[in-house]
């Protein structure tokens, strides 16, 4: 008995050591993926959090690096620490710089610090449909590496959901086909797991299906390596249409139309049908992937509900979470903040519910939501559109701490952009604030940015990122994207690229010629450094996007003079602007249709799938699909090469023709008084229009789009020539629009005067 109480505790003292192992081993299997062959130069620890917070300590011990963490996410946080404030290396979505010495070097001081918030969350639906359709394993590995680094610990987990829809769906008088109809295509998957649409891009390859379960446990079983917490789905009553026609009697009611869509089915959560209905999903759901404790349900997300009194969507909210309490007894309810409605909250127990602050309005407001769990939120990011922009100084601040001064309640913080991979310093700095108590100083920042971003220290690199802080960086750019006037449907008056904010740029243009000097001045010193190299050309493409406003202002002004010589001079200034900024982004891949399109057609099995994929891909980024004629057309425009040559200038092209056409022949073209759809002239809006938006429609029924090779040309020669090229028309157009503005100030003076 004795021997056995001894084993028994002998087990007992081994057990910590033993599952101390398993997320040790899995940040040096990281380490390795990240800096191959350097993971024998580290050791890694496993110690106790700090007052319920991740910890996590740099240090060194017999000529090694030591990590220590409380968990692998805050190992990862301290090897991502070490590389860029030991090694002034940088790893980023657009370009990393790791270039490290053979012999790493020692940290000279101990450095201990805690992360701020319980939960640090990562991505909303529309990350996955904008950014990552069409990644495969490799792709979703290095994301996945890179959240741990970034302290990520709760990222939403929806890859492979298809096929749990799927299996429901046959389990309920639904044919393979009727349930692959039912499903949108991929890159619509957000708004159907949001309950907005179904059936658009429909009939889903099977194989589409089978391989993204596989895909999908692989990145949930890494998520659970590294110790993080998925947000996985849970059900409030989304379901097809044809369910109605399955079952009559249950109370199933069409939604309205949303976005050109015709409106989706609710089955309404108090109705029998819904608790069998949601609990087969859940199932299906665990028997794919298994389920891990959080799931998110936004019920009426969107739409309104079909009754609207406190007592119908109390009853709601608690049929919602007793489906997810009897499926899982410890469930936590995600929830967001947008549909947020009083009723449903309060009808779930404050310690089983999280709410999910996309865009951190409510968390930033005193005794927010009711005194509920919050998550304080940033949503930087629109549709995945390019353009430089993002308030550095309100990040920099430390919004999560500001938040909880206001609300105790707040308890993370999370970054819910609609799209990544664009504003790479926006988001290192966002990244960076939960492991600080306060506010930084973000010119000192930006320094040390510099310095790891290329790998050297240069005080005109330095200089370069003070004049975007105050530029394209400055306080009040944290919002919605400015249009793009080479991503804008044409116009003569073009009032936006998309459903978006308008033209206009919020800072002197200067600063961006003035940057990307300075930065162009170093190449021969930073352009080993990747990141340099994409950081050169996409300053260079938004410098000369914005001198393309001024450039078409001036042809617009052409054509209501009649001076032809002029349109012409203007609109062909113009389109080879089109043409250079296509050429500029081809010597990158980070924002390259063609990269897009190719991963895309990866995915299908046959020519015809590889059609399918490359079409769904085309739509998303063009016209936005719908149900009949597009209305959010240009949602997600992107300046990228490949959808600039084909399809921007193309249009861009065939408008110039036809006002030309107008000048030669006398005939007048108003735009005064056309259709309008948020706030720009509709999809048909005149007879130019609807023969644009016929060849719209038969461009995304285009295939083998993608040209190769996919990337062409070195970034510094061309940057350079692109730099010479258009600094010397940006001294032009700027300065005659100095003086129109000049003369239209006058005569607005003389008006008042009269």
């Amino acid at each position: 008995m004795k021997l056995q109480l001894f084993a028994f505790f002998l087990l007992l003292s081994s057990l910590p050591a033993l599952s101390n192992e398993r997320p040790i081993k899995v940040i040096y299997d990281l380490i390795e993926r990240v800096t191959p062959g350097y993971g024998m130069q580290f050791k890694l620890e496993i110690i106790p959090s700090d007052r319920e917070k991740d910890v996590y300590e740099i240090a060194s011990e017999k000529g090694k690096v030591v990590l220590r963490g409380n968990n692998a996410v805050a190992l990862a946080t301290a090897y991502n620490q070490y590389l860029k404030y030991t090694c002034n290396a940088q790893v980023s979505w657009m370009g990393d710089q790791l270039n490290l010495p053979k012999r790493l070097p020692l940290p000279q001081v101990k450095v201990r610090n805690t992360i701020n918030g319980k939960h640090r969350v990562y991505m909303n639906y529309c990350t996955v449909s904008y950014t990552s359709s069409w990644w495969d394993w490799k792709r979703w590995e290095r994301e996945l590496d890179y959240m741990a680094m970034n302290s990520i610990n709760m990222p939403l987990s929806v890859v492979g959901l298809e096929a749990v829809w799927y299996n429901t769906l046959l389990k309920h008088k639904f044919s393979d086909e009727e349930a692959r109809r039912f499903l949108v295509g991929p890159g619509y998957f957000a708004w159907q797991w949001m309950q907005n649409l179904q059936g658009y891009d429909g009939l889903l390859p099977k194989s589409w299906i089978d391989r993204h379960i596989v895909l999908g446990k692989q990145i949930i079983n890494r998520q659970l390596e590294l110790g993080m917490q998925p947000i996985q789905q849970g059900f409030s009553g989304y379901v097809p249409r044809e369910l109605k026609e399955k079952y009559p009697q249950a109370k199933i009611r069409i939604q309205p139309s949303w976005c050109g869509f015709k409106g989706a089915a609710q089955l309404d959560p108090t109705d029998s049908l819904f608790t069998t209905f949601g609990r087969d999903f859940l199932e299906e759901e665990k028997k794919l992937f298994g389920t891990y404790g959080v799931y998110a349900a936004d019920p009426f997300h969107e739409s309104k509900p079909p009754v609207d009194t406190p007592e119908y969507l109390s009853a709601v909210g608690h049929s919602i979470y007793n489906l997810i309490k009897s499926f899982d007894s410890k469930a936590i309810w995600a929830m967001q903040a947008w549909s947020l409605r009083e009723p449903i909250v309060k009808a779930v127990p404050k310690d089983r519910l999280l709410i999910l602050d996309l865009n951190g309005n409510r968390s930033a407001q005193k005794n927010a939501c009711w005194g509920y769990p919050i998550v304080a939120g940033n949503l930087h990011n629109f549709g995945g559109r390019i353009n430089l922009h993002g308030d550095l100084r309100l990040v920099s601040a430390n919004q999560y701490i500001k938040a909880t001064q206001q609300s105790p309640n707040v308890c993370g913080s999370g970054l819910f952009m609609e799209g990544i991979e664009q504003n790479q310093v926006y988001y290192d700095l966002a990244f960076e604030m939960p492991l600080h108590r306060n506010g930084i100083d973000i010119e000192e920042w930006l320094r040390r940015y510099a310095e790891r971003r290329y790998g050297a220290t240069s005080e005109k690199a330095h200089q370069a990122w003070l004049y975007l802080l105050e530029g394209p960086y400055k306080p009040g750019t944290n919002g919605t994207e400015r249009s793009s006037i080479i991503a804008a449907r044409p116009a003569l008056n073009v009032k936006k690229s998309g459903p978006n904010a308008g033209l206009g740029i919020p800072y002197s243009p200067s600063l961006l010629i003035k940057a990307e000097k300075l930065l162009l001045d170093e190449a021969d010193k930073l352009k080993k450094s990747d990141s340099y190299r994409f950081d050169i050309v996409d300053v260079q493409r938004q410098m000369m996007s914005n001198l393309g406003q001024a450039i078409h202002k001036k042809a617009a002004e052409a054509f209501y003079k009649r001076d032809q010589k002029a349109f012409r001079l203007h609109s062909n200034r113009f389109l080879e602007l089109m043409g250079d900024v296509d050429a500029l982004l081809r010597t990158r891949e980070e924002f390259n249709f063609d990269k897009w399109l190719t991963d895309a057609r990866k995915w299908g099995k046959t020519e015809e799938e590889s059609n399918y994929f490359e079409k769904d891909a085309t739509s998303l980024v063009t016209v936005w699909g719908a149900d009949g004629d597009p209305l959010i057309f240009d949602y997600s425009w992107r300046e990228w090469t490949g959808l600039i040559e084909g399809y921007y200038l193309k249009r861009w092209e065939m408008f110039y023709k036809m006002i030309d056409s107008c000048l030669t022949s006398g005939k007048e073209y108003i735009e005064k008084g056309l259709p309008q759809t948020h706030e720009r002239e509709s999809f048909r809006a005149n007879e130019f229009y609807s023969s644009l938006g016929d060849w719209e429609l038969k461009y995304i029924h285009t295939y083998n789009k993608a040209r190769t090779p996919i990337v062409m040309g070195d970034e510094v020669e061309l940057a350079r020539k692109m730099f010479r090229k258009y600094q010397l028309l940006s001294a032009e157009y700027y300065t005659l629009q100095v003086e129109t503005d000049k003369i239209e100030t006058k005569k607005t003076f003389e008006n008042l005067g009269e």
